[in-house]
């Protein structure tokens, strides 16, 4: 019995935590809970696929507003995860070679990891600010690369904002994780690469990349995760009016739950993102495997 006690803990706390809340949402989505319902959710009435509908139909604003914020998500998905995945890999191999203060350098690099994720958003967000920001003041004063003091957080340029939060939180994790998997490649390979004369990029091409395939594979899959629901930074970074350009679909869906007071289309929302994430790792994991078993 020792090892069920000892699972017990844990298996509560997931359950009372992320199963229970899971199911009571998928029951909310099905049922027309608004602010008049509230007090007694057991008065809202059943609603069915209705709030589905309203949520996938393009023809609708919200469905409309749904559909943008989706496109809006996955382009910064795409974004963020490639530069992160990127410096990581760039930070890990330049890493990789023994010189004084490497230490301090790996050090340096783990510190938006290790940062609390609302502290170093908020301070991003004060950098931003079009007349107090650092960033506007380097670009402008400093460097004099600009003239006209833009607004980060307002407009098109909020996309390039978020993705630069973003980027900047999660490369860290990614050059850990790849530096880990580095250590795990033989020297020797390496060795008789440079004996035979392959450069630095036929090595990384013909042997870093392939013996990184399965750290990669896990990596880009939980960076993906990660970044298609991220909510605190939207949410730290823009308040409650995001603009349409920083509308990530996870701070659609809060918006749209708490603002308008309409939880089961919320819920509806939140289940329909549910589903794309099982559906988008389900294949990921079926495609990797294919391809692994092949080679």
């Amino acid at each position: 019995m020792l090892p069920y006690v000892l699972l017990a803990p844990a298996v509560v706390m997931e359950l009372l935590i992320h199963i229970i809340p899971m199911f009571v949402g998928i029951w909310m989505s099905f049922v027309r809970l608004t602010k008049f319902f509230l007090a007694n959710w057991s008065e809202a009435p059943w609603a069915g696929l209705g709030n589905y509908r309203l949520a996938v139909d393009v023809n609708s604003s919200i469905g409309r507003g749904l559909l943008m914020s989706f496109g809006v998500t996955l382009a910064f998905s795409i974004c963020a995860l490639a530069l992160s995945w990127g410096l990581g890999m760039a930070a890990a191999i330049a890493l990789q070679q023994p010189f004084r203060g490497r230490g301090v350098v790996r050090t340096l690099f783990l510190v938006p990891y290790a940062l609390p994720a609302y502290a170093g958003i908020l301070t991003w967000n004060f950098m931003l600010q079009r007349d107090t920001g650092l960033v506007n003041h380097v670009l402008a004063d400093n460097l004099h690369l600009i003239t006209d003091r833009p607004f980060w957080l307002l407009g098109g340029n909020a996309f390039a904002s978020i993705v630069t939060v973003a980027v900047w939180r999660l490369w860290p994790f990614a050059f850990l994780t790849i530096m880990a998997g580095l250590q795990s490649i033989p020297t020797e390979l390496y060795e008789a690469a440079s004996v035979d004369g392959a450069n630095n990029w036929r090595q990384w091409r013909s042997i870093t990349l392939p013996s990184l395939r399965p750290v990669n594979l896990v990596l880009v899959l939980v960076l993906f995760l990660w970044t298609f629901s991220d909510f605190n930074t939207p949410y730290v970074l823009f308040g409650t009016a995001q603009p349409p350009a920083g509308d990530l679909i996870s701070f659609h869906i809060y918006n749209a739950s708490f603002l308008t007071w309409n939880f089961g289309s919320g819920a509806a929302m939140s289940v329909l993102l549910l589903l794309f994430l099982l559906v988008v790792t389900a294949a990921y994991l079926l495609i990797t495997n294919r391809r692994s078993r092949r080679a």
